[in-house]
């Protein structure tokens, strides 16, 4: 297996839900790291949402592998952000046996 090129930074996020007093709640997001990672275009799609044309593009997203209970693993419902780029997370897996990496399967959605 080849090491990958972990070459662009990435910040995880987790949200962070709040109560508004009226019963519900506002979802914020707060960082929780920087990861250097490795990002792989999947698959595309375009879809209608709310009437409006929306683009989904999958990723596979690398990074070093962190123990169970690590705020710098990722979990499936955080997400990454590149600038103003957000990628969803929707599951992690390690990459290898000894978990030095860690392969998180991500969605990114754009309004077009």
């Amino acid at each position: 297996m080849n090491a990958p090129c972990l070459n662009r930074k990435l910040v995880l996020e987790a949200p962070v839900r709040t109560a508004d007093g009226a019963g519900g709640f506002v979802e914020s997001w707060t960082a929780l790291g920087e990861l250097w990672a490795d990002v792989t275009a999947r698959s595309g799609r375009e879809r209608a949402q709310a009437g409006t044309p929306v683009a989904a593009m999958s990723y596979k997203i690398v990074v070093r592998g962190a123990p169970m209970g690590s705020a710098q693993r990722p979990q499936p419902e955080q997400r990454f952000r590149d600038g103003d780029r957000v990628f969803v997370i929707h599951a992690v897996a390690e990459r290898d046996p000894q978990g030095r990496y860690l392969t998180c399967f991500a969605d990114e959605e754009v309004v077009a």
